[in-house]
This record gives C-alpha cells, sequence and structure tokens, in this order.
C-alpha cells in the first residue's frame, strides 16, 4: 500500500466529519434567526387580500386614521322564547362594563329584533391598533364581560371576533403541524426501512432542513419584506418534510444498491449521489421554479407562499444531499440492520408488484392509455359538483362563537345586514360622498365616522343580508358611483378575493406550465416525453379536484369552496407530480443510453423505481393530508385535494400511464434526441478466409 493510498483514505474520512462541521457552525448562525420567525409572522386582513384591490387599500387607509385599525364587535342577545325585561336590563348593564373597561368610538346602541328574539349591540374601538395580540385580548375581555346566563345565551361576533377565532387556527399551523407531520413522516419511515436506526436519520436531517428554512425565511423578511403568514409558513414546514423525506428515499435506496456493488461506504455514497442526484436537483429546481411563479399573483397571501415554499424546497435539497450522505457514510452499513446490504450480496429475487405493473401496460399500452384517459376524465367532471366560493361564516370546520352570532343575527334579522361596509373617501368630499350613498339602492344606514390625514371613514349598513348577492350588488354599485372612494370592509374583501384568485390563475397557470416544460425539455433532451409529463399531470389535477368536488359537500358538509384552491393546488400538483416524473424518465433514458430497448428501457425503469416513487408519495400524501386536521376549510380542501393527487400521480398516472405511453411512443418519446433514431445495426464479424 503506497502513501497516495494512504492519503486518500484519510482524505476520505475526513470528508463527512468537514461537512458534518459545516452543518453545525451553519445551524450555530441560523439558529437566532429561526426563533425570530414566528414575530415576524401576521395574519392581518391585509396579508391575505389582493394587493391592489379597493377593499385593501381601504384597510391600509383606516390603519393610518387617528386610533389605527378599527376593531370592531356585534354582542348578541338572544333568547328562543323572547326577551325579557330582565335580559334587556342585563344585556345593558355588561355593555356597559364593556364600554367602562375600553374606549369606545361611540355610544353602543342595541337593535332589537321585530321578533323580540334578539337584541344586538354594534362595538367599535380603535384600543388595539393594528397589534393583533391585544384584539385578541380585547376580544377574550369582551367575551368574559358578556356571558350567558339563565337561559339568555351571549354570543360575541363581528369582523373583530372573527379575526380572533381565525387566529387561533393559524397558531395551530406552529407546534401543532410540526409535530403531526413528525409523526406522520416517523411511522411511514418506520413501515417503509423496517430498521430500528435507519428511520431516524432522514427525519432528524429533515427537522434540521426545516430550522435552516426558518432562519432563511425570516433573513428574506427581514431584507425584502417577504410576507410571512401561518399559512405560508405552515406549507413551507410541510414541504421541507415532504419533499426533503421524497429526496431521502431516493437517495437510500441508491446508495442501498451501490453498496451491493461497491466495498467501501465512501464510494457507494459517490456513486449514488452520481447516479440519483441529477434527478433530484431536477426534481428540486422544478419544484421551485414552480412556486416562485407565484409571485406573479396579485394575491398576498398567494405571492408570499412562493418564496417560503421555494425555501424550504431548497434547505430540503441542501441538506438531503449534504449532511444526510454525511451521516450515512459515517454510520456505515450497520444503520440497516438488520437489513444490511453486504458487499458482493444480491437482493432476494422477489416478484415485484411494479414489475407486474409495468408487465400488463407493456402488453396492451394503448389500452391502458385509454382506460386511463376515460377514468380521469370522468372524475374530473366531478368539479362541476364544486361549491360556489366559501362565505367568511362558512370558512371553519368548526364552528366558533363569531360564527354563531352571525347566524343568530342572520336568522333574527334578515332584513339588514349587521356587517358594516368600510367606505374611505377624501375629507373634502364627505359630505358629497354621504349623500350619494343614501341614495344609493340597498343602503339601509350610513354613519360618519372617523377622519385623518386627509380620509374620512364612513360606515354603510346594507338592507340584504351579509355576502348575498343583494349586499354584492349593493357594494358593486357603491364601487361603480364613488370613483374618489375606497370601498372595504368583510363582504367587500370577500368579493376581491374572488376576482383576483379568477385573474391570478389566467396569468400564473400558463407561466407555471411554461417554465415548468423548459426545464424538462433541457433536462430529458427531448419535446415529447416533457408535453406528456405535463398533460399528465394536469389530468391528474383536474381528477383531484373532481373528487373534491365529489366529496366536499356531501360527505364533508362544507358550504363552499377556497377562491385560491385552483390556483395553489394545481402550482403544488404539477410542480410536484413531475417530480416523479423526473425520477422514471430520467432512470428510463440512464437504460436507453446504455443500449436497452424502448420497451426493456420502461419496464426496467419502472421496476428499479417504481417502490421508492411509491413510497415518496405515500410520505408526500401523508404530509399534505395533516392539513386536512387543521380548523379552517381552505386549508382542509387544499391538503385533501393534494394528497389525493399525489396518490393518483404515483399508482395510476406515473406506474400505467406513463409507462403506457413510454411503450406506445417507443423511442419516439425522445424525439428529437439522440435516443429517438435508431441505433445502426453492428455489422458481423468479418472472419478471415482459410488460406
Amino acid at each position: 500500500m503506497g502513501p497516495g493510498t494512504t492519503t486518500t483514505r484519510t482524505r476520505r474520512r475526513a470528508v463527512p466529519w468537514v461537512l458534518l462541521g459545516l452543518w453545525v457552525a451553519v445551524l450555530a448562525f441560523v439558529g437566532p434567526f429561526a426563533a425570530k420567525l414566528a414575530d415576524v409572522q401576521h395574519n392581518g386582513v391585509t396579508d391575505y387580500l389582493p394587493a391592489s384591490a379597493d377593499s385593501t387599500q381601504a384597510a391600509k387607509l383606516q390603519e393610518q386614521l387617528p386610533g389605527g385599525q378599527t376593531t370592531e364587535l356585534v354582542l348578541v342577545y338572544h333568547r328562543d322564547r323572547g326577551l325579557t325585561a330582565a335580559d334587556r336590563a342585563a344585556a345593558q348593564r355588561q355593555v356597559a362594563e364593556v364600554a367602562g373597561r375600553h374606549a369606545l368610538t361611540g355610544t353602543p346602541r342595541g337593535i332589537p329584533s321585530k321578533d323580540g328574539t334578539s337584541l344586538m349591540y354594534p362595538v367599535a374601538t380603535n384600543e388595539p391598533g393594528t397589534d393583533e395580540d391585544k384584539r385578541d385580548a380585547l376580544v377574550e375581555d369582551v367575551r368574559q364581560v358578556a356571558h350567558s346566563d339563565g337561559g339568555l345565551t351571549v354570543e360575541v361576533g363581528g369582523a373583530g371576533a372573527l379575526a380572533t377565532d381565525a387566529g387561533k387556527v393559524y397558531q395551530s399551523l406552529g407546534g401543532p403541524l410540526l409535530y403531526t407531520t413528525v409523526g406522520v413522516v416517523a411511522v411511514l419511515l418506520i413501515l417503509i426501512y423496517r430498521s430500528p436506526v435507519l428511520w431516524l436519520v432522514p427525519l432528524v436531517v429533515a427537522g434540521i432542513a426545516d430550522f435552516l428554512s426558518m432562519g432563511v425565511a425570516y433573513g428574506l423578511n427581514q431584507a425584502f419584506g417577504t410576507s410571512v403568514s401561518g399559512q405560508s409558513s405552515g406549507i413551507m414546514t410541510i414541504l421541507v418534510f415532504g419533499a426533503g423525506t421524497d429526496y431521502a428515499l431516493l437517495l437510500v435506496s441508491r446508495y442501498r444498491e451501490e453498496l451491493r456493488r461497491v466495498e467501501r461506504p465512501y464510494d457507494a455514497m459517490r456513486a449514488a449521489l452520481r447516479g440519483c442526484g441529477p434527478a433530484v436537483l431536477a426534481s428540486s429546481g422544478t419544484v421551485a421554479v414552480g412556486l416562485l411563479c407565484l409571485l406573479a399573483a396579485d394575491l398576498n397571501s398567494n405571492r408570499g407562499m412562493g418564496p417560503l415554499g421555494t425555501v424550504g424546497v431548497l434547505c430540503a435539497l441542501v441538506a438531503m444531499l449534504t449532511l444526510l450522505p454525511a451521516l450515512l457514510v459515517l454510520l456505515g452499513r450497520r444503520v440497516f440492520w438488520p437489513l444490511v446490504p453486504a458487499y458482493g450480496s444480491t437482493p432476494k429475487a422477489r416478484r415485484s408488484l411494479f414489475a407486474a405493473m409495468g408487465t400488463s401496460a407493456g402488453r396492451r399500452p394503448l389500452t391502458v392509455l385509454a382506460g386511463g384517459a376515460v377514468l380521469l376524465g370522468a372524475l374530473a367532471l366531478g368539479a362541476l359538483n364544486l361549491p360556489g366560493a366559501v362565505k367568511q361564516q362558512d370558512s371553519f370546520v368548526d364552528r366558533p362563537e363569531s360564527v354563531a352570532a352571525m347566524e343568530t343575527l342572520a336568522e333574527a334579522y334578515p332584513e339588514r345586514s349587521a356587517q358594516p361596509i368600510d367606505v374611505l373617501t377624501p375629507a373634502d368630499r364627505a359630505d358629497a360622498t354621504l349623500a350619494a350613498i343614501r341614495g344609493t339602492q340597498g343602503v339601509a344606514g350610513v354613519q360618519k365616522g372617523r377622519t385623518g390625514d386627509g380620509w374620512t371613514e364612513i360606515s354603510v349598513t346594507a338592507a340584504a343580508p351579509p355576502q348575498s348577492a343583494g349586499e354584492t350588488a349593493t357594494i358593486e354599485r357603491l364601487r361603480h358611483d364613488l370613483d374618489d372612494s375606497y370601498v372595504g370592509g368583510p363582504s367587500a374583501q370577500q368579493i376581491d378575493l374572488v376576482d383576483t384568485n379568477a385573474r391570478d390563475r389566467l396569468i400564473v397557470v400558463p407561466i407555471v406550465l411554461v417554465s415548468v416544460l423548459l426545464i424538462l425539455i433541457v433536462l430529458l433532451r427531448s419535446l415529447v416525453a416533457p408535453l406528456m409529463l405535463v398533460a399528465a399531470v394536469v389530468a391528474v389535477w383536474g381528477a383531484a379536484l373532481g373528487i373534491g368536488g365529489l366529496v366536499f359537500g356531501p360527505v364533508f358538509g362544507f358550504e363552499g369552496t377556497d377562491p385560491g384552491l385552483g390556483l395553489l393546488s394545481f402550482v403544488f400538483l404539477v410542480a410536484l407530480g413531475v417530480d416523479y416524473g423526473i425520477f422514471l424518465m430520467h432512470r428510463m433514458r440512464e437504460e436507453s443510453t446504455r443500449g436497452a430497448e424502448p420497451v426493456a428501457a420502461a419496464l426496467t425503469a419502472l421496476r428499479t423505481t417504481g417502490g421508492v416513487i411509491a413510497s415518496a408519495g405515500l410520505v408526500l400524501a401523508a404530509t399534505f393530508a395533516v392539513l386536512t386536521n387543521m380548523g379552517l376549510v381552505q386549508l382542509v380542501e387544499l391538503g385533501f385535494v393534494i394528497a389525493v393527487g399525489v396518490l393518483l400521480d404515483t399508482f395510476l398516472v406515473r406506474t400505467y400511464l406513463v409507462t403506457s405511453a413510454s411503450v406506445a411512443l417507443g423511442r419516439k418519446v425522445w424525439w428529437p434526441g439522440r435516443l429517438s433514431r435508431t441505433p445502426d445495426p453492428v455489422p458481423p464479424e468479418r472472419q478471415p478466409e482459410p488460406v
């Protein structure tokens, strides 16, 4: 053994330790910033509204008025058989106590219902301003004062109470979401690896990647003002664990394969990285580019989700391609115990499920393609059954007190709206605006509010119930008639959300399709294969939405669909679905480059990657399914559609349809690349003539 060999071995032993040391240094640097991410997280109105909408401008102007943003509440007193004199006296005492404890913008006046069963007191205060914690404390204090007693039901509703109840749900996207995600991934990894140790390594690395992503997300917020909300940070965590575990499954599978061929773990890991590294890099790049396309959205919540989702995917990629290999090499073969891949051994020959699926797809590829297309098309028709845009009071899975108050008001006051429409008008035109509003059809009441910074706030009460067709028509008439004013409030915000999501779909969807297609063309050096993969994931998206339409209303009992469901589910399913297509097609191209015939290359690729893709799909679907346990309808719907779409892509489209299409197209799948051409036949070796 020469000195050169000894030096090489020493370097090989040092590389994993150097990487481990670098990660320790990075975490020590990022740690203080990661802990501050929660401090810059906001779930205010403007964080989820369109950047250019009327309602957003109105909310921003309200924050600049004296006292800051107004917190509007409604105290609802109700008795089924009619309120008594004692009930009214109790209501007056409680409202007076609220007024004594908080600086209200006006004297609360009770409004009785026509049937005598209810009494509502609208209450407004500038006390909390834009501070969400102060607003929540105010709502909780009012709820303690306004309490039910002796058959008298008291509920606190209004925009401020709704925001507080929604904030409680978003707070659950921190710790509870993380713990649930970790638990789900841990169980699946134990079942996949059947090892008491191996499952822990990728899980720990994913946790470290999540910690790193929090620090990077905080840095982006401080450097570029990137918005951070409970929704975007929760999605970032899910992407870190879902995508990161996918990359780990692919790498560990290839590493195990190389350990049977290569003696030293370091050399086996280098071979594994060379084999699957390009596919992992390409797939993560595709997801990152797809998510960054959300920057073209006008909706603040969607636009903020793009950078944070990209940060999550890239942090997972870096961790799984550096830290995970270092730990696996340091732990050696024993990390696979009890199923240790010995050098020179061959895995037990067993009938593979994916080999059987590939064989059936290879025998009748056109029949399988036609059957799959009919099935996906039939499922997509279910999207026609999707309910309309979800109303504010229907956006909670479990009915909080604020929603119960709105329902009581809607039943007791069918002739009027208990949710004000906010109009912000130039101060020098306030009187003219008041006159114009009073003359607008559908307006039941007008009240002039605060003035400051050249603007005046006017509170308008519609004659129709909140978020009804009549109130929507009133808001549209106000916007048409008041050219120099901004019309906002909860109902106007819902209208802007629907309109902006429709606009964002028309812009973001084509950008995502073109971006992903270009990346696939460069990666696969083909036009046909990328078009096939993109068509497949679009079909999956349509089918997943269709399944959602079949279960959201009839099974889950949801009264509406989140306006952003179509766009967000499209971005995630296209970006993440193409991931698995890259894994499969990259291995297929690898086999074709080695000289395998098209059918053999397709079946070999499915046989060797099918198990890994299935495991990765299960993990990714399970992580997004965690969202179905959250308390907001939009999160449940998003998690359900993505989880179902990933499962469809993994077990139907990727295994059957893409494989069948590849078999049917043969070499044409690589057109116009070099692999699309039939190789020239090798002439037989000429035998020498006998002398």
